[in-house]
């Protein structure tokens, strides 16, 4: 990953190409432009039969600028940096700050090419491509541009599982103003591949970074919280925080989740590998036993007074099933 940073002092992550995706494109430039280069040839070659030898001469060097020289500046010009084998190798040229190819970037390119890809077979390109850290060849270096990858391979990222239900609200007071980015991140990287790490590993990544969260934000964990579920209670509460400040314009502290205010209503318990609180975990992720007094039912809702039966007194209608009427 080649970080670029453009005149407006914006940082791009770009992945620049490396020798053997370059070779392969330029191959099959090569091959297309030799194809080309072999049917005009034939064809000038019927047209010039009755033209004399100096005039077929130049008639042949100057199809072989054309085609061989001219043809890939025309091509990266109207593309933008792609040519028909970057197209198929998922490359791009691009300028050192990130932005599209002109003209004056690939005549350079193409000029120097002649040299270093057409009369030495590619030695020096291959060459400079490998000493570079961006495997700009001297083409590159010269026209200040460089070749990246387009097409990057997709890397399914893990969901972040929620906390219990028991920790709900716990952590609706806490300052969050003070935790950086980095450990932000680097405890959601945690929560998303914990389950593909070892349990010894794991507990102590988990124990660190929620020692590191503690400290910044000035409270220390709970008695009796494990440390996943603790980091995994404060990054919800942290999201929550947002999304009312984005969506609810509420305050940046406010009540615990599933009280915001707001026209979304009471948000539901969240979905998860943990389900209600009655349920057992779904999902491989188990925290430490929830505290006892977790309610193991919900209580059943108070009948209406419409519907709720009327006492009578003792031994009247008690027997039989019988109520006198009132």
């Amino acid at each position: 990953m080649s970080e670029l940073v453009t005149g407006e002092a914006v940082a791009l992550e770009l992945r620049p190409a490396r020798l053997p995706s370059r070779a392969l494109a330029v191959l099959l430039d090569l091959v297309v432009a030799v194809a080309v280069y072999i049917a005009v040839t034939i064809g000038l070659v019927a047209a010039t039969a009755s033209l004399d030898e100096a005039a077929q001469i130049a008639l042949s060097i100057a199809s072989f600028v054309l085609v061989l020289v001219g043809g890939p500046i025309a091509v990266e010009t109207l593309s933008h940096g792609r040519s028909l084998g970057k197209l198929a190798c998922g490359l791009r040229v691009v300028r050192d700050d990130g932005g599209p190819i002109r003209f004056r970037h690939a005549l350079v390119r193409g000029a120097i090419g002649v040299i270093e890809i057409l009369l030495t077979f590619g030695v020096v390109a291959c060459i400079a491509s490998l000493v570079s850290a961006r495997g700009r060849r001297l083409g590159d270096v010269f026209a200040g541009t460089l070749v990246v990858r387009e097409r990057v391979p997709y890397a399914r990222s893990g969901s972040v599982p929620p906390p219990p239900p028991w920790l709900a609200g716990r952590f609706s007071e806490l300052d969050l103003s003070a935790v950086p980015d980095g450990l932000w991140l680097a405890v959601r990287q945690y929560l998303t591949r914990m389950r593909q790490l070892d349990p010894q590993v794991g507990m102590a990544m988990a124990e660190r970074l929620a020692a590191d969260l503690a400290a910044r934000t000035g409270s220390p964990a709970p008695q009796g919280v494990p440390p996943g579920a603790y980091l995994a209670a404060v990054l919800q509460e942290r999201q929550a925080r947002e999304a009312r400040r984005a969506f609810v314009n509420g305050p940046d502290v406010g009540a615990a989740p599933g009280t915001a205010p707001g026209a979304y209503g009471p948000a539901a318990a969240p979905p998860g590998p943990y389900g209600p609180p009655t349920s057992q975990p779904a999902s491989p992720v188990t925290w430490s036993s929830a505290p006892s007094s977790t309610p193991s039912s919900a209580p059943s809702p108070a009948p209406s007074p419409s519907s709720a039966p009327r006492e009578e007194p003792p031994g009247e209608g008690r027997a039989s099933g019988f109520v006198p009427p009132a």
